[in-house]
């Protein structure tokens, strides 16, 4: 039996300073696509819980378009290789093509949905155009020196094509099969890092890191005119069309988007992100959508941190920021209904359950990865603890929001993390600590090196490399060694969990074997059936009764377990990939997962 997907939240956008990050709409304006990590999503605009993920990929995916008819995306990768698939099925491959020798920069469609000319940074050539269905080759894309940086297709015949590069031309195509005419130079100084043509094919328009924007003839090629000069203060890595091809929206690293009117030559519609007056560089936009399928004007931009900003004609400021995260999660923690994501970077965000939406906790966060988080309640508000490797405990209040302390550090790493009794305990290789109000108020030394640990009520278990799981009990801040050791592991302990009544314990191994015991007097074995991981368990959970477990392991997969049954289980294969790194019970029936995809999936286990 397997968990029945209820949501995916899906990962931000990847970014990198000083390259465009290429964003791509549906015909009907009710989706986005783009590359995170390894894997391509693609996101409901107006319900942003709700994605779907491509993860065929093996490497760094880099772009992603939809096919104007709305049925295909076709996707690349820094192997430079392309692969088209179904979009609105099941997301099976339709092909699988090596382009260049290097990373896909950008993609484009032709009108019919048949041709894809796809650019990069390649070693013989720096971009190539194929048929969709077959790969075969219907045109050379040459004249440039350096890579390509982005692509563009007229939708209407006779065909043409434009290309921007870094060695600052824009190279102009007839096709099919697409062939030189003309190389446009003297218009960019810089690097081009974008070009458009406009949906009736009448004009393209380029910008790139000259902070200039030109049009050209959509059928020559023939430069028609600047637009104002240097209309921005920073590189300009995005543009966008309209629907109705007299206006355009561009992305820039001066923290702003800007609606052009071409006709005009002016700008008609400012957005800028960030404190007014300040320079951020999280806030330079990377990438912009003009989605064209819908009627509400709807501009979608990214920012350097991977933030999805919502932008409507007359407002300001964004109507809605989407915020996930760029790199794998490594660590997710529970309070009521918000779930913590922590990630290899050190960002920290908070999810609300009912919504999918996150917000990223503010104030003085973790310099890289987050080890673990663990929940208390016991301040009169609800507050979670983290650690992470820049070797800080660290304390969020869950109603703010926000990073309410930093303890002194730890001087050590920490093996993760458990809280008890308002006290929160870090196992280091070669001690246990005991943290209370931010200051360390007691330590006791062992001779095993810890890997994992959890606590409830005054009982503290603590898994070690030894395959053995030592037991203490907490009075006061000082731990007490109970002689109890749970010998059942034939590897290293790596996950452990308490039943949320303290009177179960499940225990994860390196070799993908979960125990459970009973959690008081003789510590009696209820099974060692649950065997059904080929990896590293990571993370453990039960649900509110204490009959059900749920595992995540490095295998990719998480399962549900049950006491009662402890033959049986509810599978999820593949549910992250490159590994699970954190599972949670919401409720009654329904997971919540994370992992190396960077993404949170909620699973309906089914009755």
């Amino acid at each position: 039996m397997s968990l029945l997907q209820d949501a995916i939240w899906a990962a931000s956008p990847t970014t990198t300073r000083g390259q465009p990050t290429p964003l791509s709409s549906d015909p009907k304006g009710e989706r986005i696509a783009y590359a995170s990590n390894k894997s391509v999503f693609l996101r409901s605009i107006d319900n942003t819980a709700l994605s779907k993920q491509y993860t065929q990929h093996t490497t760094q995916t880099t772009v992603a378009r939809f096919s104007p008819s709305g049925y295909y995306v076709a996707s690349g990768d820094v192997s430079g290789t392309v692969r088209v698939w179904d979009a609105v099925g099941d997301g099976a491959t339709k092909g699988e093509y090596h382009i260049i020798a290097g990373r896909i920069n950008d993609l484009a469609w032709d009108g019919d949905s048949q041709r894809i000319i796809a650019v990069g940074d390649g070693k013989e050539r720096f971009g190539h155009c194929i048929t969709a269905d077959s790969g075969n080759s219907v045109g050379e894309i040459s004249g440039h020196s350096s890579q390509i940086n982005c692509v563009s297709i007229r939708q209407q015949r006779p065909l043409r094509a434009a290309t921007g590069s870094d060695d600052t031309s824009i190279v102009f195509y007839h096709g099919a099969p697409f062939k030189f005419n003309t190389s446009l130079r003297g218009q960019h100084n810089k690097f081009v890092f974008g070009t458009a043509f406009s949906p009736d094919g009448s004009v393209f328009a380029s910008v790139g890191a000259d902070r200039k924007i030109w049009l050209y003839d959509g059928r020559t090629g023939e430069a028609k005119g600047q637009i104002g000069d240097r209309v921005h203060t920073g590189s300009i890595f995005g543009i966008s069309w309209a629907k109705d091809s007299k206006r355009f929206v561009t992305a820039s690293a001066d923290q702003t988007v800007r609606i052009w009117d071409a006709e005009a030559a002016k700008a008609i519609q400012t957005w800028r992100m960030g404190e007014e007056g300040t320079v951020s560089i999280p806030d330079q936009q990377m990438g912009v959508v003009w989605p064209t399928g819908r009627s509400d004007g709807l501009v979608i931009s990214v920012d350097l941190e991977g933030n999805l900003n919502y932008l409507v004609d007359g407002t300001p400021k964004p109507t809605r920021v989407v915020r996930g995260h760029q790199k794998n999660i490594t660590a997710a923690g529970i309070s009521g209904s918000t779930f913590f994501t922590g990630s290899y970077e050190g960002r920290v965000c908070a999810w609300d359950v009912s919504t999918g939406l996150a917000e990223k906790v503010e104030g003085d966060s973790h310099s890289n990865y987050v080890a673990g988080f663990a929940t208390s309640e016991s301040r009169g508000e609800a507050e979670v603890f983290s650690v992470g490797w820049d070797d800080t405990l660290r304390s969020v209040s869950v109603p703010q929001k926000i990073f309410t302390g930093t303890f002194s550090a730890l001087n050590f790493q920490p093996k993760g993390i458990a809280t008890t009794a308002g006290l929160a305990l870090v196992p280091s290789s070669e001690s246990i600590s005991v943290y209370s109000d931010g200051n360390k108020a007691g330590s006791v030394s062992v001779k095993y090196t810890p890997t994992c640990i959890a606590a409830s009520g005054d009982t503290v278990a603590v898994g070690g490399d030894d395959k053995l799981v030592h037991i203490y009990t907490l009075s006061g801040a000082s731990l007490k060694e109970t002689g109890v050791e749970l010998r059942r592991a034939t590897s290293p302990i790596s996950a452990l969990s308490f039943s949320s009544a303290g009177d179960r314990l499940a225990v994860g191994a390196s070799n993908g074997k979960v125990y459970a015991f009973e959690a008081s007097g003789e510590w009696k074995l209820l099974t060692d059936r649950w065997s059904a991981h080929t990896a590293r368990i990571t993370c453990l959970a039960w649900d509110e009764s204490g009959e059900y477990a749920v595992s995540g392991s490095l295998d990719t997969n998480v399962m549900v377990w049950s006491v009662k049954e402890p033959g049986k289980r509810i599978k999820a294969m593949n549910a992250h990939k490159d590994g699970v790194t954190g599972v949670a019970w919401e409720k009654a029936g329904k997971v919540l997962s994370t992992g190396g995809d960077a993404t949170v999936k909620v699973w309906k286990v089914p009755a």
